[in-house]
């Protein structure tokens, strides 16, 4: 008979097998299934690539060489080279009447996707209508047509000039001559007919506030939008602020004021996609309020939009998608707070 002694150690020896037995389980096998339940593959991973191969898409702006439109281009480019589409620019050079025709030799064409930046509100309305009959998935970029497609990028312009216009009433109210120059694009530019609007809406209800001149600077000429205000000053020397269009035509506004010797005297509003123009010519004094749409974020926008576009099942014309970038306003004081940047900031 055992002891009550020897039962014990004979128990404790029994809890060691066990355990060791256990250990060794886990070192010949369970360890190995504990690594093939932790690395598995993304199920969704291999097809999410694979519905890019050989797709197409086209960029159509209105002129390259610009901060703007080199930066949208480059965002594209990028996402291109990660997804694998086939990704191409073709370049009106501020021509319509070639950009028309490059739509329509794309309608024959049939890329997958189109993004455009339309000149006017009217020119390519058709085309872009006829391109999604087609199949063709269009996205419009920062300057729409009066039809919706599939998808814009780009933009508010109606409150982005609501923002312009409400810094000028609150420098050129009671107690200045409340003179205000408005400087647009062509006619039917949507940086005209809606930033216009945006301009009205506070404009309209502001007293003591006299638009004593409101013109075209062409397509956004530098040299026109110059001699404009050169006049302008001369039959209002007490003019008291600008509407601008855009960053780079206004160069040629901030030009005329200084040789005016009129700079820090006259209040300057400008937009643009906030890259190194725009911290420039608040550091300089070219301009006073800026509202910038953001290019490197806009460009995250479309690039998010041209994927989801090339992976669209939908019937075209079942999705209306519109994406407005988030505006920020720059001025002297903060202007060393905000990115400018450059087309190696696009990623």
């Amino acid at each position: 008979m055992l002891s009550k002694q020897s039962t014990t150690g004979w128990k404790m020896i029994r809890v060691f097998v066990t355990i060791a037995a256990v250990v060794a389980a886990i070192l010949n096998g369970g360890v190995g299934k504990a690594r093939a339940q932790q690395s598995m593959d993304d199920p969704a991973r291999i097809a999410h690539y694979q519905q890019f191969a050989g797709k197409r898409v086209v960029f159509v702006p209105v002129f390259m060489g610009l901060d703007l439109t080199e930066g949208w281009s480059r965002a594209m480019k990028l996402q291109s080279e990660r997804l694998g589409y086939k990704y191409e620019v073709r370049n009106s050079n501020f021509n319509t009447a070639a950009g028309a025709q490059t739509l329509t030799s794309l309608i024959s064409e049939k890329p997958d996707v189109i993004v455009v930046q339309n000149p006017d509100v009217t020119s390519y309305a058709k085309l872009l209508q006829q391109a999604e009959k087609v199949g063709i998935h269009v996205i419009q970029l920062n300057m729409k047509t009066n039809t919706l497609t599939y998808g814009f990028v780009g933009a508010d312009v109606v409150q982005l000039g609501q923002l312009q216009a409400e810094e000028v009433v609150k420098k050129c109210g009671p107690g200045t001559s409340g003179k205000v120059l408005i400087l647009d694009g062509p006619p039917t530019s949507p940086f005209s007919a809606y930033m216009q609007y945006g301009y009205d809406v506070v404009l309209n209800k502001a007293p003591g506030i006299k638009v004593v001149a409101r013109q075209s600077t062409g397509d956004y000429e530098s040299a026109k939008a110059k001699s404009i205000t050169q006049v302008v000053l001369q039959q209002n020397p007490d003019l008291c602020g600008v509407l601008g269009v855009w960053d780079n035509t206004d160069i040629g506004t901030a030009a005329a004021i200084k040789e005016a010797g009129m700079t820090g005297k006259v209040f300057v509003t400008t937009s643009g996609g906030g890259g190194q123009v725009s911290c420039k010519g608040l550091q300089d004094g070219s301009w006073d309020f800026y509202v910038s749409y953001d290019v490197p974020g806009q460009a995250r926008d479309l690039t998010d939009l041209v994927s989801a576009a090339l992976q669209d099942k939908e019937k075209l014309g079942t999705n209306k998608i519109v994406l407005y970038t988030p505006l920020v306003t720059y001025t002297r004081n903060n202007v060393m707070k905000q990115s400018c940047w450059t087309l190696d900031d696009i990623r």
